[in-house]
């Protein structure tokens, strides 16, 4: 990206096909779309993300927005794919394997976060868990996340008030484990 190009310009540049502007964006972007995608579908959160990307490339000339608008699509998109993905999956009748075998697996667990986070997160309906993820790890504020999910601002709060109060049990849980053991 040419240093003293802001997002606008940034982003007017990759509408109009320069490489660099978009390359630019994904370099912005790709870190917090891949630690979502890659709590939700370890293994397959590279290739959601490229398709993310895609469809991130397809459509960049129709966006409208300033930069925190930017990232709120680029999620939307990101969370359709993985919509999609996880309905091809059901269909395909397979049994993947649980979050906890993965996140045991050398590589798997995203760092920052280890296999005991990932265990609380797994413990979590997925409503509360991916609400979790996009305050958290993406970094977004409610009235964001309620865009990207299609929920209400205030039903947003209340989802991750619940999940928080329930890692908070969860984590109370294990260490009363561990004092036990």
């Amino acid at each position: 990206m040419a240093p003293e190009a802001g997002f606008d310009s940034t982003l007017t540049a990759a509408q109009t096909g320069a490489e660099w502007a978009l390359e630019s964006l994904f370099h912005r972007l790709q870190p917090t779309l891949l630690r979502y995608l890659r709590t939700q579908e370890p293994g397959e959160a590279e290739d959601l993300a490229s398709e993310a990307w895609l469809d991130i490339a397809h459509g960049i000339g129709r966006f409208e927005g300033d930069e925190s608008a930017f990232r709120r699509w680029a999620f939307t998109i990101a969370r359709r794919r993985l919509i999609d993905f996880r309905r091809s999956r059901a269909r395909r009748r397979t049994d993947p394997a649980p979050i906890e075998v993965l996140a045991r697996q050398p590589g798997q667990a995203e760092p920052g976060m280890d296999a005991a986070a990932l265990s609380h997160l797994a413990a979590l309906p997925p409503e509360q868990a991916e609400i979790l993820l996009l305050r958290v790890v993406a970094g977004f504020d409610s009235n964001e996340v309620a865009l990207i999910t299609g929920k209400k601002p205030g039903t947003v709060r209340v989802i991750q008030k619940r999940a928080l109060e329930r890692l908070a049990q969860l984590i109370e849980a294990d260490r009363e484990d561990v004092v036990t053991r």
